[in-house]
């Protein structure tokens, strides 16, 4: 697959829009997923989304093909949801005026709302955490393959992804979205 990449690169460079299309299309799957598991909302996702392949289309020169090419794609993307983040905390919050309709399933309803829990509790993480923790639970890469996207050391990334889950799951208890296990139940 690296030869692959490394041609549909190569064609990108050339400034071929058939590569452009295809690439954005092989990739644009994973960086929407980062990008919404840490902004949270559909519309800030898809223009993060547009701009990481902004961005990478500018900086394809500089990818090193004897490295993997979606961790590099999306260490961009998660500096971009950073970025924007980061100019989301300095605007007023808004506001849910409409309820979203419900389609009367039970277990979609419950799906729906440990989905929604989940989503809020990945926004109150600390963005380097949240980065980590979804490049390795979403996007499956190694812990070897997030340090190097994120250029951070291999300890780090561990660290990082760790202490994630134990934050996810301590608000996840706080919000009584999940209970307490049993062990910790039997001490009481």
């Amino acid at each position: 697959m690296t030869d692959d990449i490394c041609r549909l690169v190569q064609r990108c460079l050339a400034r071929d829009q058939l590569a452009m299309t295809e690439l954005m299309d092989r990739f644009s799957g994973r960086v929407f997923g980062l990008c919404y598991r840490m902004l949270g909302q559909r519309q800030d996702a898809e223009d993060t989304l547009q701009e990481t392949f902004t961005r990478a289309f500018k900086s394809l020169h500089h990818w090193d093909s004897k490295r993997a090419f979606e961790p590099w794609l999306l260490a961009i993307a998660g500096n971009r949801c950073r970025t924007a983040i980061s100019t989301r905390q300095r605007r007023p919050k808004t506001q849910v005026l409409v309820e979203q309709p419900s389609d009367g399933s039970e277990l979609n309803q419950a799906a729906k709302m440990l989905s929604e829990e989940v989503q809020r509790a990945l926004q109150d993480l600390k963005p380097d955490h949240c980065q980590a923790f979804v490049f390795f639970h979403e996007n499956e890469l190694s812990y070897f393959e997030i340090a190097a996207a994120m250029d951070v050391p291999l300890g780090t990334v561990k660290t990082w992804v760790h202490r994630a889950r134990k934050e996810l799951i301590e608000t996840l208890r706080q919000r009584q979205v999940i209970e307490e296990p049993l062990h910790a139940m039997r001490n009481v």
